[in-house]
């Protein structure tokens, strides 16, 4: 909207005239400046009404439910207000919708995918509220949903691509190979095998940030640090300039995106004051999955899909953590008769809990790895 409003009117209509003012506007047309905004934006609106927020879901009696099953410590959290998800996803569409060019199909596509997978998360956690018990929505009837919001996203890049201006490449971009970053080269697979790929990257990152939610500040943290790269992965695919430089797939459609990103940075720094140890309110699956659709979509958007595997590698731990726990359970219970556990307790941080490591000494670490995994990331961009 202030894009709109303050260079598409004013200074398109007034750059003419030698006012400095008028002048002065001509710095919104540069996404690096409205990137920087939309992340104070949304930093200070999850700080001036995360408390609010947080002392109306009291009143509403919207209290966290924990599994029985799980860390005896977690039980001293039930009750602490949750569905904090919906503080995170306001903020970030609201700074985007101020700061973002609102004509950019992507833009739009990201801001659509964002809601529907939060709109999963609060439907699950209101059933969770409604039942009072840990669990909600099944795992069948969330696969489903993200499925179809995974070829709703496939739908638009098809469609933008055969009728409109837009010009998706339908090429897997594969980290440390430049030869990949062709449109038409050696890693194009066409729209209808892409379609795959878009469904296993959804599915897989909305759950896998889901998973890691399950301490406080540990999920919020590594969220910022995912987006913080990601915001620097966007800027660089959709500039021309750094795209032919560093043999990326350039996007330019994607430019807008980077200020999404940079309010999902700031927000989840916004949030994170609030979920920090001991959290005085929890994002629940309305936020991560939120998170997760947003953060997998983007990586579609900008060709990042497997470059997103580094950057947001304590997310993919998590997740492994879990698929090798059912995995050699049910290998060896139908070997031996008695299924075996390869962790104590998944997902991963709560192997850890249970050899007696400290909530934020858990926290912390994974915080450090996540920064590890952002620098590799990035140090690879010349790496080709």
């Amino acid at each position: 909207m202030i894009y709109y409003f303050l260079y598409e009117l004013l200074y398109s209509h007034f750059k003419e005239k030698d006012w400095f003012l008028i002048k002065a506007l001509n710095v919104f047309q540069y996404v690096t400046f409205r990137t920087a905004y939309a992340t104070i934006t949304a930093l200070l609106l999850s700080l001036l009404f995360g408390g609010k927020f947080i002392q109306a879901l009291r009143r509403w009696n919207v209290g966290q439910q924990i599994r029985e099953e799980g860390p005896q410590g977690h039980k001293a959290k039930r009750g602490t207000p949750t569905m904090g998800g919906v503080l995170i996803v306001g903020s970030v569409l609201i700074s985007t919708l101020i700061w973002a060019r609102l004509t950019n199909i992507y833009i739009w596509t990201i801001i659509i995918a964002t809601l529907m997978f939060a709109t999963i998360g609060f439907l699950d956690d209101y059933a969770k509220m409604a039942k009072q018990r840990s669990l909600g929505l099944t795992g069948r009837q969330k696969l489903l949903a993200q499925l179809l919001i995974a070829i709703g996203v496939w739908i638009v890049l098809f469609v933008s691509t055969k009728y409109l201006a837009s010009d998706y490449s339908w090429n897997v971009s594969i980290p440390f190979l430049k030869t990949t970053s062709e449109p038409f080269g050696i890693s194009f697979i066409g729209p209808y095998l892409y379609l795959i790929l878009i469904v296993i990257v959804l599915l897989g990152w909305s759950n896998a940030v889901n998973l890691t939610d399950g301490l406080d500040g540990l999920a919020i943290s590594v969220t910022f640090i995912a987006m913080a790269a990601m915001t620097g992965f966007t800027y660089l695919s959709s500039d021309a300039r750094w795209a032919r430089y560093l043999e990326l797939t350039h996007r330019p459609e994607a430019a807008e995106l980077t200020v999404f990103c940079g309010a999902m940075a700031g927000a989840s720094l916004g949030f994170l004051w609030y979920n920090a140890p001991p959290a005085e309110v929890f994002m629940g699956d309305v936020g991560s999955l939120a998170i997760g659709g947003a953060i997998g979509t983007v990586s579609i958007l900008t060709k990042q899909e497997f470059m997103l595997v580094m950057v947001g590698g304590v997310f993919v731990l998590e997740a492994l953590s879990v698929m090798l726990q059912v995995g050699v359970f049910k290998m060896t219970k139908r070997t031996t008769g008695t299924g075996r556990r390869l962790f104590k307790m998944t997902p991963l941080h709560h192997h850890f809990e249970m050899q007696d490591w400290k909530e934020s000494k858990i926290v912390f670490r994974f915080l450090i790895l996540a920064i590890l995994f952002a620098l590799l990331s990035l140090s690879t961009l010349k790496l080709r």
